[in-house]
């Protein structure tokens, strides 16, 4: 089947391509946005999805017309079988990428490369030492820095994730983007988003507008170039006249992208999320593991998909934690 397989359309005609797997809950930080200040309790293994699980689940989603995934965690570079991993998807024909803290990075370069992976995205929310250990609760800037450098030099294309909070690092937006002056990186400023344990608030968001304000308030409307911005892309995108790499914001708070929304996320219990906000999940593993097809089940959930944001389709829900609280805390869902 092709792209435009009803398995992977909704009921709002949009066509799901892009899938994105946790292959992890465990993480070498503990960002506040992302956990609990105790932490999580972590599913059983028995519960979690093999190497050879993770293969087969990501192969019938590409026979389905998938041609983008993305690896997320918690950390996917910290599971033992993640060179393996890596490198088997790298072969199912598709643009594999990851997201990651990148603290690992180095020791994977060559898995990389015999992949075909040619983009990354780093989370990084603080150019300030300090601030990076305050939020992270770990100490590890250098050599995140580091890691980041070595991308660079191996002709990586590099996105840096940072995650706004009002307060904390808001200060930092125009820092962020004098870097893309003379390096080839792309900022992607991301408002802050609830889920379970981290501590949202509607006052702690730095919404795209204030971004806007603040870039403007040192570029003028003629250096502040609008990029185009790719399909189904979640960013608005930006350059500064000049400059050698850009940014863009992700605004899924305050200007939602859900009308072209294509992503479907699988956590690392095989759980299928067609949201990242959604409350509702659907088990692949039971089935798979009882030698049936999980086709139908795809089908089902994602026929099951909201019009937006899981159902929370305007600013009160939205702002209700008996909602929000309902869902997985972020380093569960595998962003």
């Amino acid at each position: 089947m092709g792209n435009n397989s009803p398995l992977l359309q909704d009921t709002h005609q949009r066509n799901h391509s892009y899938l994105r797997i946790s292959i992890t809950e465990k993480c070498n930080l503990r960002c506040t946005y992302c956990m609990p200040a105790e932490g999580i309790a972590l599913t059983p293994r028995p519960h979690l999805m093999t190497e050879d699980e993770i293969v087969t689940i990501a192969q019938t989603f590409v026979d389905l017309g998938v041609t983008k995934i993305r690896l997320t965690g918690g950390e996917p570079l910290v599971r033992k079988e993640a060179h393996s991993i890596i490198e088997r998807l790298g072969q199912l024909g598709v643009q594999l990428t990851l997201t990651t803290n990148g603290l690992l990075i180095h020791d994977f370069i060559s898995t990389f490369k015999k992949a075909g992976i040619k983009a990354l995205n780093v989370s990084i929310d603080s150019l300030q030492k300090e601030k990076y250990k305050a939020i992270t609760r770990r100490d590890s800037f250098n050599q995140l820095w580091s890691n980041i450098a070595l991308l660079q030099q191996n002709e990586f294309q590099v996105k840096l994730n940072v995650v706004l909070i009002k307060g904390f690092n808001d200060n930092e937006i125009l820092d962020f983007i004098a870097l893309t002056k003379k390096q080839n990186l792309q900022i992607r400023f991301i408002e802050f988003m609830p889920f379970d344990g981290n501590q949202w608030n509607k006052e702690k968001l730095v919404s795209y507008a204030e971004i806007i304000e603040q870039v403007h308030s040192v570029y003028s409307e003629t250096q502040l170039l609008r990029i185009q911005d790719q399909p189904n892309d979640t960013a608005k995108n930006y350059k500064i006249d000049g400059f050698k790499g850009s940014f863009s914001i992700i605004s899924s708070v305050t200007n939602p992208f859900c009308s072209t929304c294509n992503r479907i996320r699988l956590t690392a219990d095989g759980k299928l999320k067609n949201c990242l906000f959604s409350n509702s999940e659907t088990a692949l593993l039971p089935t798979l593991r009882a030698g049936n097809p999980i086709e139908p089940l795809i089908y089902e959930n994602i026929q099951s998909k909201h019009a937006m944001r899981g159902g929370m389709d305007n600013d009160a829900k939205f702002q209700n934690p008996d909602l929000f609280s309902q869902n997985r805390s972020m380093i569960k869902i595998g962003g």
